[in-house]
């Protein structure tokens, strides 16, 4: 089941005996956790009927015993195991989950990996409730899923936003959204969110941004990606060299499949690359700037620079510097 519809069951009441949410994406388990913690008990009858225990300090018994308690006052008990993954034996729990309390609401929290399918207390947990596993949204879905969230909180978004946020916040899908909530406060409902929005208030140029610097080297525009890496220069938080070689190293591998595609349409490349249709159009169209060779050389180009970066073979230059050198050698 997906979480916005485990989501949607809990906003309407319906709760299972146990929730076991489990895998490498925190912030679904999050979601789904503050969504029953919001839900199933009303405000007076958190004091009484709601245990919230952490996996370091936790007891296995007396999570168990807390569980088989009657609710006071209320219709059900809540009992929440955050940072399951760091609780010992958790194993332990199996004899509960395969005979959980039915006027308790049961939910295991283990976060930033999956836990062992085969094991019992996941299989006694998925027939007596709910197991969810929260899987990494992937690099080339993430602009999809920002435009999806943004629409969720009324308000629309540009596809270069979308593709902003996404390389400069990354796959932490909290920040993303503390951010969009940040502009959901400011904004008025229904606004589209573009570029100057997201300058203004998240703090990321809609000009001089990592993004901007791979497409000014995707169309050979010395003149601009020398204006953004001299913004780097004096903005060192703005661009991580690494992480720039990083890029810029990956858009030349994409353009080299895409001189071997023999089906050159923008959907069948953004399937082959598993990019956005977006930036499959804008690397198809930078594929004509440079052939085979050119990338080939401009890929050994970014491996000197990157060791240098690291120290290796450079003992004076800046990482600015360093920079402005490499970006010259790739477009010239």
């Amino acid at each position: 089941m997906e979480h916005k519809s485990i989501i949607q069951n809990i906003k309407n009441k319906s709760f299972e005996k146990v929730y076991f949410l489990h895998g490498e994406e925190p912030y679904f388990i999050d979601e789904i956790t503050q969504a029953i913690i919001d839900n199933a008990l009303e405000d007076h009858e958190r004091d009484f009927n709601q245990s919230i225990v952490y996996g370091k300090e936790a007891d296995i018994n007396s999570i168990i015993a807390d569980a088989r308690q009657f609710p006071m006052m209320a219709q059900r008990r809540l009992v929440i195991i955050k940072e399951a993954q760091y609780l010992r034996n958790l194993e332990n729990l199996t004899p509960y989950l395969e005979n959980p309390s039915d006027q308790t609401v049961f939910v295991i929290n283990y976060k930033y990996k999956k836990y062992d399918s085969r094991k019992k207390s996941i299989k006694a947990a998925k027939q007596n409730g709910i197991v969810f596993l929260s899987n990494k949204i992937p690099d080339y879905k993430l602009p999809d899923w920002i435009s999806s969230l943004v629409k969720e909180k009324g308000f629309g978004i540009t596809q270069k936003s979308c593709m902003l946020l996404a390389e400069y916040l990354g796959d932490d899908l909290g920040r993303v959204s503390t951010e969009i909530d940040k502009l959901a406060i400011i904004l008025e409902k229904g606004t589209t969110i573009n570029e100057v929005h997201i300058e203004e208030n998240i703090g990321i140029s809609k000009e001089y941004n990592a993004f901007e610097l791979v497409d000014a080297i995707g169309t050979r525009n010395l003149e601009k990606a020398m204006k953004i890496v001299d913004y780097f220069d004096k903005n060192p938080k703005a661009g991580n060299m690494v992480m720039i070689v990083s890029n810029i190293f990956k858009f030349h591998l994409q353009m080299m499949k895409i001189h071997f595609l023999p089906d050159k349409s923008r959907q069948n490349i953004a399937s082959a690359l598993q990019v956005h249709p977006f930036v499959a159009g804008k690397i198809l169209q930078s594929s004509q700037y440079y052939n085979p060779k050119k990338i080939a050389k401009n890929i050994a180009i970014l491996e000197e620079y990157d060791l240098k970066s690291k120290g290796v073979g450079n003992s004076s230059f800046n990482q600015g510097e360093l920079l402005k050198e490499m970006i010259f050698k790739l477009i010239i």
